[in-house]
C-alpha cells in the first residue's frame, strides 16, 4: 500500500457485534487456561457481585485484536505492534457487545519498511456501558 492510501485510512471506523454466551466464555477461558471459577461455575458466578457468568478479558481483548488483522488483511501485510486495554464493566453471559475501532493517525516508519497506523477502540454493552477501552499500534509494510 502506499503513502497516500495509508493516510486515507485516518477517520475510517469498524465495528462489529459479538454474542456472549455461556459455552463460548467457558470454553474460550478453559483454552487459555483461566481458572477463575467466574468464567466455570455457575453457581459460583451467580453469588457474585456480577450475578452470573463473565466473559474473561482476554477473550474480549483477542476479540478485538482480531477485528484489527481481519480490516488489514485486505490492505496487504501487516502486524500489530502494541495494543493496551483498559478493562472498565464485565460482560456478562448472554449480552451481545458492539466492537468499535477508528484508526486515529499514520505515520512512516522507514526503519519498519511500512506506516505504523494509530487506533482507538472500545467494547460496548447493552444500554451504552463501554466493558474495554483501547489504543493500538499495527504495522502496515510498504508493498513493491
Amino acid at each position: 500500500m502506499a503513502t497516500d492510501a495509508y493516510k486515507a485510512l485516518v477517520g475510517e471506523a469498524f465495528s462489529k457485534e459479538v454474542h456472549f454466551d455461556t459455552p463460548g466464555i467457558t470454553e474460550f477461558a478453559a483454552l487459555c487456561g483461566d481458572t477463575n471459577p467466574l468464567h466455570h461455575d455457575a453457581a459460583y458466578a451467580a453469588a457474585s457481585r456480577f450475578g452470573g457468568i463473565i466473559a474473561s478479558g482476554p477473550q474480549v481483548t483477542s476479540l478485538m485484536m482480531a477485528m484489527i488483522a481481519a480490516f488489514f488483511a485486505s490492505r496487504g501485510p501487516g502486524v500489530g505492534l502494541g495494543f493496551n486495554f483498559r478493562l472498565r464493566s464485565a460482560v456478562r453471559a448472554d449480552e451481545v457487545v458492539t466492537m468499535r475501532w477508528r484508526v486515529t493517525g499514520v505515520s512512516a516508519k522507514r526503519s519498519l519498511g511500512g506506516h505504523v497506523i494509530s487506533l482507538e477502540g472500545e467494547a460496548v454493552r447493552p444500554g451504552g456501558t463501554v466493558a474495554v477501552t483501547a489504543t493500538g499500534e499495527v504495522l502496515g509494510m510498504d508493498t513493491p
